[in-house]
């Protein structure tokens, strides 16, 4: 069974930073989709960046420059660091991964984790 954990979320002021993870289980890392999906009160789900099977990042333009997402496959861990933080980004952060899509990750993906919270104040 799949599993993914987040944690790192917090409370912190406008113009700070968190770094979240993402520890799964009972999947391997392999050159499939990783990535992140965020969403705010009264919002649908959106997706904020995620790691293609070439390896290469991909963000939102809302995101561009101020997060970096990155993974650890020897320890089975995704990251998103996360600067210059905007009360906007306030949002429940999901961690994502997919069995079988190695390209255009911005879709919903197979697995998601139960989320971490996000919230920036101004």
């Amino acid at each position: 069974q799949v599993r993914l954990e987040e944690s790192g979320g917090g409370s912190v002021q406008a113009g700070g930073s968190l770094i979240l993870s993402c520890v799964a289980s009972g999947y391997t890392f392999r050159k499939y989709c990783m990535g992140w999906f965020r969403q705010a009160p009264g919002k649908e789900r959106e997706w904020v960046a995620n790691i293609d099977g070439n390896g290469s990042p991909r963000y939102t333009d809302s995101v561009k420059g101020r997060f970096t997402i990155s993974k650890d496959s020897t320890k089975n861990t995704l990251h998103l660091q996360m600067n210059s933080l905007k009360p906007e980004d306030t949002a429940m952060y999901y961690c994502a991964a997919d069995r079988t899509r190695m390209d255009n990750c911005y879709v919903p993906l197979n697995y998601l984790g139960q989320g971490t919270q996000v919230t920036v104040s101004s």
